[in-house]
């Protein structure tokens, strides 16, 4: 029977993963994969809690969780393609500012 304790595990498994990725890679798109990864380790947890204590409250705010991480992912990539455009990289190190 799956428990509590394997949702957290996943979870934590999931969220150490977008963390080295956002502390380990460059690349502005991996980036934002990482952070989605954290978002949906967040989400799993949240779940997880949900059916431990028998709530939709847990779903209702993982929905929510779920609603800002496609508009960040989509503001996100907006981001990504004008600094493209601009600069023609991706690397975060080659990147300093924002300034044109």
């Amino acid at each position: 029977m799956i428990t509590l304790q394997h949702y957290l595990v996943l979870s934590a498994i999931v969220f150490s993963l977008g963390v080295a990725g956002v502390l380990l890679r460059r690349n502005a798109l991996v980036i934002l994969m990482s952070v989605e990864l954290m978002l949906n380790a967040a989400n799993l947890a949240l779940l997880g809690f949900a059916r431990q204590l028998g709530d939709t409250t847990g779903q209702s705010l993982a929905l929510f969780v779920m609603t800002v991480a496609a508009a960040e992912a989509a503001v996100g990539l907006a981001l990504v393609l004008a600094l493209f455009r601009g600069r023609g990289t991706v690397n975060v190190d080659e990147v300093r500012s924002l300034r044109g």
